[in-house]
C-alpha cells in the first residue's frame, strides 16, 4: 500500500513527497489519479451491452438519472457474478434487489395488479413482492441458472395474512428449495419458513398447484397466467 506523507515545506510549495527521496507535483498527482478513475469508470461501463446501455439512458430519461445508475449497477451485478458459485449468486442477486421499496401497484402503477419488468422495478426503486420475485427470477436466468431450479411461488404469508410471493431455488429436483424474499431477507430453506403456506408455483414453461409434500402437480403451461403472459409480452418487445 502506498502512505502518503506531507510535509509542511511540502505543502507550501504545492508538492507531496511519496516516498522517501522522491517529491511530486500536486498538479501532476491530481491527473494521474484523475486519469486512474475515468480509465477504471470506462472499463466498467464497456462491459455493459450497447443495448443496456441504450436502456439505462431511457430509464434515466423516463424515471429520473438515479435510475440510469441503478440499472447500469444491475447490469454490471451480473457481469461481475457468472463465475460464482451458486450460493453467492442467490445471495447477491437477494441483498440486491432487496434494496428497493415495497410499494402497492395501486400506489405505483393506478392498478389493482401489475407485474413490471425489472427496468421498471429499478426505474420506480419500488414494486410488491411479485415485482421483486420477478427480478431475482429473470436476473438468476441470464447468470446461467436453468429454469427448471426456479419457481415463482405463490405464498399466503400467515403472518400478514396475506397473499405474497418468493423466489425457490431447487439444487435437485427432490430438494427442499432455498427462497428468497423481500419479507424475510435471509436465505432460508423453505422447511425455516412456517410462515409461508405455498398455494401455486411456476416458471418459464410450467404451472404447478402445491400440495402438503414434494414441488407440487402439475396443471398445464404458465402461459394460463395472464400477467405472466403480459410482463412476457412487454419483455419481449424490450429485448428486440
Amino acid at each position: 500500500m502506498l502512505s502518503l506523507s506531507l510535509k509542511n515545506s511540502s505543502r507550501q510549495t504545492g508538492r507531496y513527497r511519496l516516498w522517501p527521496g522522491r517529491v511530486f507535483n500536486r498538479k501532476l498527482l491530481f491527473g494521474l489519479l484523475l486519469l486512474v478513475c475515468i480509465i477504471s469508470s470506462f472499463y466498467v461501463y464497456a462491459e455493459i451491452s450497447d443495448k443496456y446501455r441504450k436502456l439505462a439512458k431511457q430509464a434515466g430519461e423516463v424515471y429520473g438519472a438515479d435510475a440510469e445508475k441503478r440499472v447500469l449497477a444491475w447490469r454490471r451485478l451480473i457481469d461481475e457474478s457468472k463465475d460464482l458459485p451458486i450460493v453467492d449468486k442467490l445471495a447477491k442477486v437477494n441483498n440486491f434487489f432487496n434494496q428497493m421499496d415495497f410499494v402497492d401497484d395501486i400506489d405505483l402503477w393506478g392498478k389493482d395488479d401489475y407485474w413490471a419488468t425489472p427496468i421498471e422495478f429499478l426505474g420506480m426503486r419500488a414494486g410488491d413482492c411479485e415485482d421483486f420475485t420477478i427480478a431475482k427470477y429473470f436476473t438468476l436466468r441470464e447468470l446461467g441458472v436453468v429454469d427448471d431450479k426456479l419457481r415463482l411461488v405463490y405464498v399466503k404469508a400467515l403472518r400478514l395474512n396475506q397473499h405474497h410471493m418468493v423466489l425457490a431455488y431447487y439444487h435437485k429436483p427432490t430438494s427442499i428449495p432455498v427462497l428468497l424474499d423481500n419479507l424475510d431477507k435471509e436465505l432460508k430453506p423453505a422447511s425455516k419458513r412456517n410462515d409461508l403456506l405455498p398455494i401455486y408455483s411456476f416458471n418459464a414453461e410450467n404451472l404447478w398447484l402445491s400440495k402438503e409434500k414434494g414441488r407440487g402437480v402439475l396443471v398445464g403451461g404458465s402461459s394460463r397466467l395472464s400477467l405472466w403472459t403480459d410482463l412476457n409480452d412487454r419483455l419481449n418487445t424490450i429485448s428486440n
